[in-house]
């Protein structure tokens, strides 16, 4: 069994001991460890207070079971989990990096070849998330982490089978406002792939104009938005066929969206553009990698590792506070019925 681990003075989880937390949220929190063989490791524990909630218990089950069956290119893999220790914890790759949201908060609108290099790298995740039976329900600029080796698809807290509907309240929904297609708003978990596809195309118009393409409003008010009005897309390049595929990702019916493989065939090119490498975006990726043989606490580490997205910011040594990520989830009722959101737990 694995050694229970204090929340505010962590040391050492199972083999893998620790080094410093790199943040909280509303579910948990996340450690910088290192493996017994030196490897950098991310490691997510639940608040000691949900951990007796089987509610609580079973969603990080069902989360750990969801991130093991997910493999590609374009996710981080998990390496250790234990679901039935006293605070129940997740170990996946560490992958120093910075959000998208982040990087064009830094750096402003990628140009059109990275979007649609952008776009293929996403599809492809996205084949595999669905491939393996599961919608990811949560696609947002925070949960795409740019690192050395590209862009990586991260937090598979709310990913679900596309058949299962047992841990979700009748009516409610879990998600993103913004960021959220019409059927997930109005269906709660009654969702497919096709929820993550028109995620693709909100995520594809930030990164192509720097906004998000519902606006900045209130939750419901995006919501409604999104059930009854169209993205800004103005500002969308139309070249290399981009405001024709975010236009089709944003459809209104998941019917007319194209699957991942589609999207990816669109987008995919003999010699697809190495983006993250360019300057300014190097300097800001290289930035969150530590320096061997440093203090990983003295380096400001710039990660939200699979499957738990968290604020950006230095690793806060064991036994410090760290500011925690609030999620929107309080029952709203919006115009025409639309639906309601609810604050994460």
């Amino acid at each position: 069994m694995t050694t229970a681990l204090h929340p505010e003075d962590p040391r050492q989880l199972g083999r893998h001991h620790l080094i410093g937390r790199l943040g909280a949220g509303g579910m948990g929190q996340v450690y910088l460890a290192r493996s017994p063989g030196g490897r950098l490791i991310a490691i997510k524990t639940i608040h000691e207070h949900l951990a007796a909630d089987p509610h609580y218990r079973e969603r990080f089950r069902r989360e750990a079971s969801a991130a093991r069956r997910v493999t590609g290119a374009y996710t981080a893999p998990v390496l250790d989990a234990d679901p039935d220790a006293r605070l129940p914890w997740l170990a996946t790759a560490f992958l120093p990096g910075v959000t998208l949201r982040r990087a064009v908060a830094a750096t402003g609108p990628l140009p059109a070849p990275a979007v649609r290099a952008l776009a293929a790298a996403l599809a492809e995740a996205l084949r595999d998330i669905h491939a393996a039976g599961l919608v990811h329900r949560d696609l947002k600029p925070s949960n795409i982490l740019l690192t050395l080796d590209g862009p990586r698809v991260i937090d598979f807290g709310i990913a679900r089978a596309q058949d299962d509907r047992a841990l979700t309240e009748t009516g409610g929904m879990i998600g993103t406002p913004g960021y959220m297609s019409p059927e997930q708003i109005l269906d709660g978990p009654a969702v497919t792939a096709a929820t993550d596809i028109f995620a693709l195309g909100a995520v594809l118009a930030f990164a192509a104009t720097g906004r998000d393409p519902f606006g900045a409003a209130s939750a419901p008010a995006l919501l409604y938005r999104i059930v009854h009005e169209e993205p800004e897309l103005d500002d969308v390049p139309v070249e290399l066929g981009l405001k024709d595929l975010i236009d089709a990702c944003l459809d209104k019916s998941p019917g007319n969206r194209p699957d991942a493989a589609a999207t990816l065939l669109r987008t995919v090119t003999p010699a697809p553009s190495a983006w993250w490498r360019d300057e300014p975006l190097r300097s800001l990726v290289a930035d969150a990698v530590p320096r061997p043989g440093a203090d990983a606490g003295s380096h400001r580490l710039v990660a939200e590792p699979n499957p738990f997205p968290l604020p950006v910011g230095r690793v806060v040594p064991p036994g410090r506070s760290h500011s925690r990520q609030r999620r929107l989830r309080r029952p709203v009722r919006l115009r025409g019925g639309a639906g309601r959101w609810r604050r994460r737990p």
